[in-house]
């Protein structure tokens, strides 16, 4: 079966270009406004508890931040998780905010964020469900 080959001048000839294009074809005149595609991270304190297998079972999410927290501290806060929020964030801070900065970060977040409570209250909940296995 013989095979029709066509030259690519054929194709250029053709096809249409800015200047022979229909009036109400999309051009390169009409721009749509810029998308922004960046993350923004949701407000406040998040704790997320990783399985077995990973070198740190807990990351605090502060803002856009990834704070790595140890094991011996992750078991310290879930033995904690009876105190009140307030109570709880005093020794979260304690615990968790290992520099000056981390600890004033920790609280601008909350501050931002609002509501410590609701904050302290979901982490509180995290841990009293255990590490993923």
């Amino acid at each position: 079966m013989p095979v029709l080959v066509r030259p690519i001048a054929d194709d250029l000839q053709s096809s249409p270009t800015m200047e022979n294009l229909p009036e109400n074809s999309t051009s390169s005149e009409e721009t749509l406004p810029p998308v922004d595609k960046t993350v923004k991270p949701k407000p406040g304190l998040r704790l997320e508890l990783r399985g077995s297998g990973n070198y740190y079972k807990g990351i605090l999410h502060i803002g856009s931040t990834f704070i790595p927290i140890s094991d011996d501290i992750l078991e310290e806060l879930q033995t904690k998780t009876a105190l009140s929020p307030d109570g709880f964030f005093r020794l979260f801070v304690e615990k968790v905010g290992y520099s000056s900065y981390l600890t004033e970060q920790i609280h601008q977040e909350v501050k931002n964020a609002g509501n410590l409570n609701a904050q302290m209250s979901a982490i509180q909940q995290i841990l009293r469900q255990g590490l993923p296995s």
